[in-house]
Protein backbone atom coordinates (compact mmCIF):
# COMPACT_ATOMS: atom_id res chain seq x y z
CA UNK A 1 0.00 0.00 0.00
CA UNK A 2 2.83 2.40 0.82
CA UNK A 3 4.47 1.84 -2.58
CA UNK A 4 1.16 2.52 -4.31
CA UNK A 5 0.78 5.77 -2.40
CA UNK A 6 4.29 6.86 -3.36
CA UNK A 7 3.64 6.03 -7.03
CA UNK A 8 0.36 7.94 -7.06
CA UNK A 9 2.04 10.94 -5.44
CA UNK A 10 4.85 10.81 -8.01
CA UNK A 11 2.35 10.68 -10.88
CA UNK A 12 0.41 13.58 -9.43
CA UNK A 13 3.60 15.63 -9.05
CA UNK A 14 4.61 14.82 -12.64
CA UNK A 15 1.19 15.89 -13.86
CA UNK A 16 1.37 19.17 -11.97
CA UNK A 17 4.86 19.84 -13.29
CA UNK A 18 3.74 19.19 -16.88
CA UNK A 19 0.73 21.45 -16.43
CA UNK A 20 2.96 24.21 -15.03
CA UNK A 21 5.40 23.79 -17.90
CA UNK A 22 2.58 23.92 -20.45
CA UNK A 23 1.29 27.11 -18.81
CA UNK A 24 4.74 28.71 -18.94
CA UNK A 25 4.99 27.89 -22.66
CA UNK A 26 1.44 28.98 -23.56
CA UNK A 27 1.30 30.84 -26.90
CA UNK A 28 1.48 34.62 -27.09
CA UNK A 29 -1.20 36.40 -29.16
CA UNK A 30 0.29 39.56 -30.69
CA UNK A 31 -1.66 42.21 -32.55
CA UNK A 32 -2.08 42.22 -36.33
CA UNK A 33 0.63 43.48 -38.64
CA UNK A 34 4.15 42.34 -39.58
CA UNK A 35 5.64 42.31 -36.09
CA UNK A 36 9.09 41.21 -37.36
CA UNK A 37 9.38 43.13 -40.65
CA UNK A 38 13.11 42.91 -41.39
CA UNK A 39 14.93 40.12 -43.24
CA UNK A 40 17.66 38.17 -41.41
CA UNK A 41 21.18 39.56 -41.75
CA UNK A 42 23.97 37.23 -42.84
CA UNK A 43 27.55 38.47 -43.10
CA UNK A 44 30.80 36.81 -44.10
CA UNK A 45 33.36 35.88 -41.46
CA UNK A 46 36.61 37.81 -41.62
CA UNK A 47 39.71 35.67 -41.37
CA UNK A 48 39.90 31.90 -40.88
CA UNK A 49 36.89 30.38 -39.04
CA UNK A 50 37.38 29.50 -35.38
CA UNK A 51 36.17 25.95 -34.72
CA UNK A 52 34.11 25.52 -31.53
CA UNK A 53 33.87 22.23 -29.62
CA UNK A 54 30.63 21.47 -27.77
CA UNK A 55 30.61 18.04 -26.20
CA UNK A 56 31.14 15.49 -28.97
CA UNK A 57 30.64 18.07 -31.73
CA UNK A 58 33.07 20.31 -33.63
CA UNK A 59 31.30 23.33 -35.11
CA UNK A 60 32.71 25.34 -38.00
CA UNK A 61 31.18 28.81 -38.49
CA UNK A 62 30.10 29.64 -42.06
CA UNK A 63 28.67 33.13 -41.53
CA UNK A 64 27.52 35.56 -38.87
CA UNK A 65 23.75 35.51 -38.44
CA UNK A 66 21.33 38.00 -36.92
CA UNK A 67 17.60 37.36 -37.07
CA UNK A 68 14.52 38.95 -35.55
CA UNK A 69 11.46 36.81 -36.24
CA UNK A 70 8.15 35.61 -34.92
CA UNK A 71 8.07 32.10 -33.45
CA UNK A 72 5.55 30.19 -35.55
CA UNK A 73 6.13 26.87 -33.81
CA UNK A 74 8.68 25.16 -31.59
CA UNK A 75 9.55 21.50 -31.11
CA UNK A 76 11.72 19.98 -28.39
CA UNK A 77 13.84 16.89 -29.07
CA UNK A 78 15.29 14.48 -26.52
CA UNK A 79 16.27 11.22 -28.21
CA UNK A 80 17.24 11.78 -31.84
CA UNK A 81 20.71 11.99 -33.40
CA UNK A 82 20.98 15.75 -32.85
CA UNK A 83 19.26 16.22 -29.49
CA UNK A 84 22.49 16.40 -27.49
CA UNK A 85 23.56 19.38 -29.58
CA UNK A 86 20.24 20.87 -30.67
CA UNK A 87 17.55 20.46 -27.98
CA UNK A 88 14.88 22.35 -29.92
CA UNK A 89 13.95 23.68 -33.33
CA UNK A 90 12.19 26.99 -33.93
CA UNK A 91 10.01 27.62 -36.96
CA UNK A 92 10.55 31.34 -37.53
CA UNK A 93 8.70 33.83 -39.71
CA UNK A 94 9.46 37.42 -40.70
CA UNK A 95 7.93 40.03 -42.97
CA UNK A 96 4.51 38.78 -44.14
CA UNK A 97 5.06 35.51 -42.26
CA UNK A 98 4.99 37.42 -38.97
CA UNK A 99 1.51 38.91 -39.59
CA UNK A 100 -1.59 37.34 -37.98
CA UNK A 101 -3.66 38.23 -41.04
CA UNK A 102 -1.42 36.04 -43.22
CA UNK A 103 -0.72 33.31 -40.69
CA UNK A 104 -4.43 32.75 -40.01
CA UNK A 105 -4.61 31.17 -43.47
CA UNK A 106 -1.95 28.55 -42.72
CA UNK A 107 -1.75 25.33 -40.76
CA UNK A 108 1.80 25.04 -39.37
CA UNK A 109 3.37 21.91 -37.90
CA UNK A 110 6.80 20.64 -36.88
CA UNK A 111 8.30 17.20 -36.46
CA UNK A 112 11.26 14.99 -37.41
CA UNK A 113 13.41 18.15 -37.67
CA UNK A 114 11.18 19.68 -40.36
CA UNK A 115 8.73 22.58 -40.42
CA UNK A 116 5.65 22.21 -42.62
CA UNK A 117 2.88 24.52 -43.70
CA UNK A 118 -0.26 24.24 -45.81
CA UNK A 119 -3.15 26.49 -46.68
CA UNK A 120 -6.37 26.18 -44.71
CA UNK A 121 -8.28 27.14 -47.86
CA UNK A 122 -8.07 26.40 -51.56
CA UNK A 123 -5.38 29.01 -52.20
CA UNK A 124 -2.33 30.22 -50.31
CA UNK A 125 -2.72 33.65 -48.69
CA UNK A 126 0.59 34.71 -50.31
CA UNK A 127 2.70 33.15 -53.10
CA UNK A 128 4.59 29.97 -52.23
CA UNK A 129 8.02 31.51 -52.86
CA UNK A 130 7.20 34.39 -50.51
CA UNK A 131 6.43 31.85 -47.77
CA UNK A 132 9.72 30.04 -48.44
CA UNK A 133 11.75 33.26 -48.39
CA UNK A 134 10.14 34.60 -45.20
CA UNK A 135 10.12 31.54 -42.94
CA UNK A 136 12.50 28.79 -41.92
CA UNK A 137 12.97 25.84 -39.64
CA UNK A 138 15.92 26.83 -37.47
CA UNK A 139 18.06 24.36 -35.51
CA UNK A 140 19.21 26.37 -32.47
CA UNK A 141 22.41 25.36 -30.67
CA UNK A 142 22.85 27.06 -27.28
CA UNK A 143 26.41 28.29 -26.80
CA UNK A 144 26.15 27.80 -23.02
CA UNK A 145 23.74 26.85 -20.22
CA UNK A 146 22.37 30.39 -19.85
CA UNK A 147 21.37 30.56 -23.52
CA UNK A 148 19.96 27.03 -23.25
CA UNK A 149 17.63 28.17 -20.44
CA UNK A 150 16.49 31.18 -22.48
CA UNK A 151 15.75 29.08 -25.55
CA UNK A 152 13.86 26.55 -23.44
CA UNK A 153 11.36 29.21 -22.32
CA UNK A 154 10.55 30.75 -25.71
CA UNK A 155 6.85 30.79 -26.60
CA UNK A 156 4.96 30.55 -29.87
CA UNK A 157 3.87 34.02 -30.98
CA UNK A 158 6.80 35.82 -29.40
CA UNK A 159 9.25 37.88 -31.40
CA UNK A 160 12.77 36.58 -30.80
CA UNK A 161 16.11 38.15 -31.68
CA UNK A 162 18.94 35.65 -32.11
CA UNK A 163 22.56 36.47 -32.82
CA UNK A 164 25.37 34.03 -33.47
CA UNK A 165 26.77 31.98 -36.33
CA UNK A 166 25.49 29.67 -39.04
CA UNK A 167 27.55 26.52 -38.52
CA UNK A 168 28.33 23.09 -39.90
CA UNK A 169 28.87 20.36 -37.32
CA UNK A 170 30.71 17.03 -37.18
CA UNK A 171 30.41 14.60 -34.27
CA UNK A 172 33.20 12.32 -33.11
CA UNK A 173 31.45 9.33 -34.73
CA UNK A 174 31.31 11.22 -38.06
CA UNK A 175 27.64 12.15 -37.83
CA UNK A 176 27.27 15.59 -39.33
CA UNK A 177 24.93 18.49 -40.00
CA UNK A 178 25.21 21.32 -42.53
CA UNK A 179 23.56 24.72 -42.40
CA UNK A 180 21.71 26.43 -45.20
CA UNK A 181 23.28 29.69 -46.35
CA UNK A 182 20.27 31.05 -48.23
CA UNK A 183 16.69 31.90 -47.36
CA UNK A 184 15.30 30.78 -50.71
CA UNK A 185 15.79 27.00 -50.46
CA UNK A 186 13.38 24.33 -49.30
CA UNK A 187 13.35 20.63 -48.41
CA UNK A 188 16.19 18.59 -46.85
CA UNK A 189 19.28 20.69 -46.14
CA UNK A 190 17.37 23.97 -46.12
CA UNK A 191 17.34 24.50 -42.35
CA UNK A 192 19.52 27.13 -40.74
CA UNK A 193 21.82 25.69 -38.06
CA UNK A 194 22.54 28.53 -35.64
CA UNK A 195 25.05 28.58 -32.80
CA UNK A 196 23.17 31.06 -30.63
CA UNK A 197 25.24 33.49 -28.58
CA UNK A 198 22.49 35.90 -27.53
CA UNK A 199 18.71 35.64 -27.15
CA UNK A 200 16.13 38.37 -26.58
CA UNK A 201 12.38 37.83 -26.79
CA UNK A 202 9.26 39.91 -26.34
Amino acid sequence: MQLRTVLLAALAAAGLWQAFNDWQLRPVHPSDGPIAPADPRQTDIEGPPVVTTLGRWRLTPRARYDITARILSREDYHFDLLSGLIPEDLALGWGPMSDNRILSGFEITQGARFYSWKSKGRELPIPRQVVIEHSANTHVIPVDSAVRRQLKHLRVGQVVHLTGFLVDGVRDDRAYIHTSLTRSDTGPGSCEVVLVEQVNAW
